[in-house]
């Protein structure tokens, strides 16, 4: 007989090898249970049919058969019905029977490893690696080289990583969705709150505004009403000059009536009128724009490249709050914590002259545009007024109910404002030396103003973030720039008026277009305060004073940020008109000189 050789292993073949133990027939019904998908392949037999070996073939009687075939045909007709019926209810019992069953609940049983890689292979379509496997599988199993270790069932813990992984993955996305809705939420949460802090500064604005009018309306009731005892008055001398009028008339009327009734009048020389002089009152003058003197001029501009440090003197005890240059002279002045002002030959260190008088700090100085006076803020709450020529104050300026921070001449040296921590500016007229306008608006101390260069309109800064320009005449608020995030502590226009920037405490200084109220720059200097700035004639360059003891120099036309540093911290800062010397006063009291000399 022919002998049939044995099968070779094939792709997921259900037909597994004798030497398969007891735990891969249990994997086969496992997967039969979790329904798994095997594919047969057929298979064809090399039977060598002229072989001399005889097959043993059992050969089955044919009287069977025969008999099955009499069996049909003696049965009648009836018979077959009831079979058909018999069938047919035993088919409907069954469908009740499978209706009433409750479905099967699957089982899920471990896998053996090879089965684990082989259903691995599958899913991911590697069909050719699968037969590869299976080759090499089947043949080191027939070889005996397995060990009893290698048929062993995949443990858990793969499948829980594996579980455990897509469910970290999942929970990574919900946290970045989360992450991006928090993201919105905040983005709103910011936008809402500038809008409320916006807001409430207009509604305080507009309450400060009301309460001003109500306090004018009361003080305007009381001056009419002291006005009506005098109405009283002037109606009484009314009637009594109309009495005379009429007296008078009636004896006109009589001399001339006797006139006409002479022959000969004799004329009378009249007497010449008395010629009454009358007293020449001052006139108030009022603030008008003029045409800026610089705007056809070209400016000379600081030199950074060459710019190092020259000369320094100790000029006060205590830290040096301003600089400011003479405007017709090599002159300097210098104010100071220690309660005094003075006045140095520039660059040479000269004293030249020193005033005291105040009784607290001084802050702020500037010279009249006319060189032959200079104004002082000081810490108790007034402003002087100093003449050269009499060595003495000649106006005190005592409106202020707190510390003023800093005062500011006009172009014409007629008016002079000022910014106080009491949260107002006030604007000076310095021929009678009474405050003409006060600005009430900010929130905070008003640490910075002056008057934008050859115009009507003064600008503060303030400690709460914003600077504003009022209208000297009408005394209200133009407008308002909103950007900074901290206190602003000083701005500054250049001379031809085409560039305006400010700083603040947390070292941020900004560049504006005021006319269209927007920002054009901002530089991050910080996170130390920058105190002072300065442009140089030109306005293409800015010198920042920072707390940080450097002297940052920024140039608008390229951005670039150039640090100078000085030993000790830097309160103010001046460039002096032909952008030649920059001029620093440091927290110790000393003026450091800077030239490109």
């Amino acid at each position: 007989m022919a002998s049939v050789p044995a099968l070779p292993p094939k792709r997921n073949s259900i037909k597994r090898d004798s030497t398969s133990n007891k735990t891969s027939t249990t994997k086969l019904d496992d997967d039969d249970q979790t329904q798994k998908q095997f594919q047969l392949e057929p298979f064809t037999a090399n039977i060598d049919i002229d072989t001399d070996e005889e097959l043993d073939v059992e050969q089955v009687p044919l009287e069977t058969f025969e008999d099955d075939d009499e069996s049909e045909i003696d049965e009648s007709l009836e018979q077959a019905v009831r079979n058909i019926n018999e069938k047919s209810s035993i088919f409907a019992v069954d469908s009740e029977d499978k209706t009433e069953r409750p479905a099967p609940l699957l089982t899920k049983h471990p896998e053996v490893i090879d089965d684990f890689i082989r259903n691995y292979l599958s899913s991911k379509g590697l069909f050719k690696s699968l037969e590869a496997f299976q080759n090499e599988w089947y043949e080191a199993q027939q070889k005996g080289k397995l060990t009893p270790e290698d048929l062993t069932i995949v443990p858990d813990v793969y499948k829980q990583n594996q579980q455990f992984a897509d469910a970290i993955a999942k929970l990574r996305q919900d946290v970045d969705s989360y992450k991006e809705i928090a993201g919105k939420a905040r983005a709103t949460y910011d936008k809402l709150r500038k809008e409320r802090d916006f807001h409430r500064m207009h509604h305080n604005r507009v309450v400060q505004e009301k309460h001003k009018l109500i306090a004018d309306i009361k003080k305007l009731k009381k001056h009419y009403e002291s006005y009506e005892p005098t109405l009283k008055q002037l109606q009484h001398k009314y009637e009594i000059a109309m009495k005379e009028k009429m007296l008078t008339k009636l004896e006109r009327d009589r001399i001339a009536s006797k006139i006409t009734s002479m022959e000969t009048v004799p004329q009378e020389r009249k007497p010449e009128p008395v010629k009454q002089k009358q007293e020449k009152k001052k006139e108030v003058k009022e603030i008008e724009d003029r045409p800026n003197p610089y705007l056809a001029v070209e400016l000379p501009s600081l030199k950074l490249e060459q710019l190092k440090q020259g000369n320094h003197f100790r000029a006060h005890s205590l830290g040096i709050a301003s600089i400011k240059f003479h405007p017709k002279k090599s002159v300097i002045a210098t104010v100071s914590d220690d309660r005094s002002w003075k006045m140095w030959s520039f660059p040479t260190g000269d004293l030249i002259m020193s005033g005291e008088g105040h009784k607290d700090w001084i802050a702020d100085c500037d010279f009249h545009p006319r060189g032959n006076q200079l104004a002082t803020a000081s810490g108790d709450c007034t402003v002087k007024l100093w003449d050269f020529a009499k060595g003495i104050a000649t106006l005190t300026l005592s409106d202020h109910t707190r510390a003023v921070w800093s005062c500011s001449f006009h172009d014409q040296g007629d008016h002079l404002v000022t910014g106080s921590m009491d949260q107002t500016c006030k604007l000076w007229d310095i021929t009678t030396g009474k405050c003409r306008q006060t600005f009430r608006a900010h929130a905070d101390s008003v640490n910075f103003a002056a008057f934008q260069p050859f115009t009507s309109t003064v600008y503060t800064c303030s400690g709460d973030k914003t600077i504003s320009f009022w209208d000297t005449r009408s005394g209200q608020c133009s407008q308002t720039l909103f950007g900074h995030l901290n206190a602003v502590n000083h701005a500054l226009f250049s001379l031809k008026g085409h560039v305006f920037a400010s700083c603040d405490a947390s070292g941020t200084v900004k560049t504006w277009d005021v006319r269209n109220i927007q920002e054009t720059g901002s530089y991050q200097l910080g996170p130390e305060a920058a105190n002072k700035l300065s442009l140089d004639p030109s306005g293409n360059h800015i010198a920042v004073a920072g707390n940080d003891g450097c002297i940052k120099l920024i140039s608008l036309h390229d951005g670039r940020v150039r640090e100078m540093k000085i030993d000790d911290s830097i309160q103010t800062v001046a460039i002096d008109k032909s952008a030649e010397y920059l001029v620093a006063g440091t927290s110790d009291g000393t003026v450091k000189v800077l030239s490109d000399k």
